[in-house]
């Protein structure tokens, strides 16, 4: 039978949240060069990819790139643009 209880995972036991595959602190432990995917980076500030799509095509949200056909963006690029949406200085603050 398996443990369903969400505390005895190793994120959990960290103090960290889960969403989906990653954790928020796991971009910590990543290079600002590894890429992340559209789902990836969706996963990580618990959006729709469709709403990542809106704020590319506004300019609101964070910088991606193609790589041949995929959308990708940098964790250094994804871990600025947070920071500046946490200090109110991004494009769309109020």
């Amino acid at each position: 039978m398996t443990n369903l209880d969400s505390s005895s995972t190793p994120a959990a036991q960290a103090g960290m949240s889960t969403i989906g595959s990653m954790t928020i602190g796991s971009l910590d432990d990543r290079p600002d060069a590894d890429f992340l995917t559209l789902p990836e980076v969706a996963d990580v500030l618990r959006v729709p990819v469709n709403t990542l799509r809106w704020w590319r095509q506004q300019g609101t949200g964070p910088r991606f790139f193609k790589i041949g056909r995929r959308l990708v963006t940098t964790v250094g690029d994804l871990t600025s643009w947070v920071e500046t949406q946490k200090t109110g200085t991004g494009p769309d603050a109020a």
